[in-house]
């Protein structure tokens, strides 16, 4: 495949087709169909994106249905993610009055581990809506024990310019590394004992250091830093 800045949209539409009918055939690795490889260069050239949208969403989207069963949708999943943060917060509340430092330490620490669960997703969802990126489910993926995941709809995430992919990729982690430390704030506030704000910090240490040294390589800020290289690499007409 020609570089980008080479490649015509008729190009780009004949790859699609044969990548769409291998898909259909039941051939659904899209990394060595050369699906992924194409799209790096296509979200170089604005009119490739326009281009190539619709046929890449229809592709991503039946190739994610044929791996993954267990779906819900969008709405579901936000919902049960936004009882998961009613319920951080009734934890804190109880870490405030609970009747022994025990019970207030152990609330405590529940609440920075379920706000850091449940913020991620929805914290993708609402950045990525202002972008006008849709998402189609939510679904149960990643090693054991398995998290929750939000499906962006391809052909809407494909046509959001390149920082706001970034920003929204950013948005879940962010969320979830901000969580533990929103409970520690209340921390003073509680009759918690000296050992859960302890507890509850070191889980927020705990994630940043996974950050730096797993999610750059395999998850969100590695996406984050693909997108932005797509931004710095963009090819604008006329150039």
């Amino acid at each position: 495949m020609a570089e980008s800045e080479n490649l015509s949209v008729a190009e780009v539409q004949a790859e699609l087709s044969r990548i769409e009918a291998e898909v259909d055939s039941g051939n659904r690795d899209l990394r060595a169909l050369g699906f992924w490889r194409l799209l790096a260069q296509v979200k170089r050239r604005p009119e490739l994106v326009e281009a190539a949208a619709d046929a890449a969403g229809r592709i991503d989207a039946e190739a994610f249905d044929a791996g993954v069963r267990l779906k819900f949708p969008v709405w579901f999943g936000n919902l049960i993610l936004l009882i998961g943060v009613s319920v951080g917060a009734f934890l804190v509340v109880i870490a405030r009055y609970a009747p022994t430092p025990f019970v207030a330490g152990v609330a405590l620490v529940l609440a920075a581990v379920v706000w850091s669960v449940c913020v991620h997703c929805p914290a993708h969802w609402l950045v990525g809506r202002v972008f006008g990126i849709r998402f189609r489910c939510y679904f149960l993926g990643g090693p054991f024990p398995p998290r929750p995941g939000l499906k962006t709809d391809y052909s809407t995430y494909l046509r959001a310019k390149a920082e706001m992919r970034a920003v929204m990729h950013a948005a879940g982690a962010l969320a979830t590394k901000a969580a533990p430390f929103v409970a520690l704030a209340f921390y003073p506030g509680s009759s918690a004992p000296a050992w859960a704000a302890w507890v509850v910090l070191v889980i927020g240490i705990v994630q940043i250091i996974t950050d730096i040294f797993l999610s750059t390589r395999s998850s969100d800020w590695k996406k984050v830093k693909r997108e932005m290289a797509v931004a710095r690499l963009a090819v604008t007409p006329g150039s």
